[in-house]
């Protein structure tokens, strides 16, 4: 019986080590959420002022409104290149790969970049190309290395070999809430914009942005097309940029959620242990005091 009992408490010592370790991942998650969130917000009120300057000049061309006939659908995938995220990978690797968009072409007609270890080796496992991958993206990258990442996908755009981009990943909505969403980032139109963003930031916008609205105020140098073209970049960069930020503040949501899961089982598991060690340690004490009884019993006979 007492090698029963010291099991059961190296049992309970180890469940509570590792519930531990859950509780503290727990609370770092919490907190790289609330700044990932922060920064996603941001951007998407930044992009709204881009919007704001563009307002008047969405009729301008440029190299990416350019609506093509010709070229491939180039799909980008977002996914962690850690675990322990709950069923966040799951959900962006079956929005892409379950979806009639993706089903609905030719293995000549699309390509596909991944962003995360996650969606790479699932693409890898499964015998589907990858024409560029991108694993450990430093979670605090400046904007100068975030640049060299969208213009290594831009540059599909611009040498025609794609005639559309589209991106998977997930649309962070609360800390209890996220959904993957096919988004089509380029060609570049106001519909593209909404549909990544939402009309609902409208009142976000700021009083010079909207001043900037009004025909005549503003003077391009050294064109209003090059100018134009300058800010439909900028907003593509910012819209590929808030889709990492939201990935980041998804998957840290993710992991916040499993890891509070795994500590209230840890919990529960502790408590079961306990029980059952506290049982096991009466039925010692009880067999001990009917030993000894039944030993005096035996003696004064």
């Amino acid at each position: 019986m007492s090698g029963s009992l010291l099991e059961i408490r190296k049992r309970i010592g180890s469940v509570k080590n590792t519930r531990k370790i859950t509780k503290a991942m727990q609370l770092v998650a919490a907190s790289k959420m609330r700044q990932f969130q922060k920064r996603a917000v941001t951007t998407r009120r930044y992009v709204w002022d881009l919007i704001a300057l563009l307002e008047e000049n969405l009729h301008v061309e440029s190299a990416y409104t350019e609506k093509r006939e010709k070229g491939e659908v180039l799909f980008v995938l977002y996914t962690s290149d850690k675990g322990l995220c709950g069923p966040l990978n799951n959900k962006l690797i079956n929005g892409l790969f379950r979806s009639e968009r993706w089903n609905a072409l030719t293995e000549s007609q699309r390509m596909l970049i991944t962003f995360g270890k996650k969606g790479y080796d699932f693409a890898r496992n499964n015998d589907i190309h990858v024409d560029k991958h991108f694993v450990g993206v430093p979670e605090k990258m400046n904007n100068v290395e975030a640049i060299k990442l969208v213009d290594e996908i831009l540059n599909f755009w611009r040498s025609g070999a794609a005639k559309e981009i589209v991106l998977i990943a997930p649309h962070y909505k609360n800390s209890f809430t996220f959904y993957p969403v096919l988004k089509t980032f380029l060609p570049f139109d106001r519909d593209m914009v909404e549909t990544n963003i939402g009309t609902e930031e409208n009142k976000h916008r700021t009083a010079r942005g909207a001043a900037y609205e009004k025909e005549g105020l503003m003077i391009y140098e050294p064109s209003k097309e090059h100018v134009v073209s300058r800010l439909h970049e900028q907003v593509v960069f910012s819209l590929f940029l808030g889709s990492f930020l939201e990935l980041k503040a998804s998957e840290y949501s993710s992991r916040m959620m499993a890891m509070q899961s795994a500590t209230d089982a840890a919990d529960k598991i502790t408590n079961e242990l306990s029980l059952q060690y506290n049982k096991a340690r009466q039925q010692a004490i009880t067999q001990e005091i009917a030993e000894l009884v039944g030993a005096s019993a035996a003696i004064s006979n």
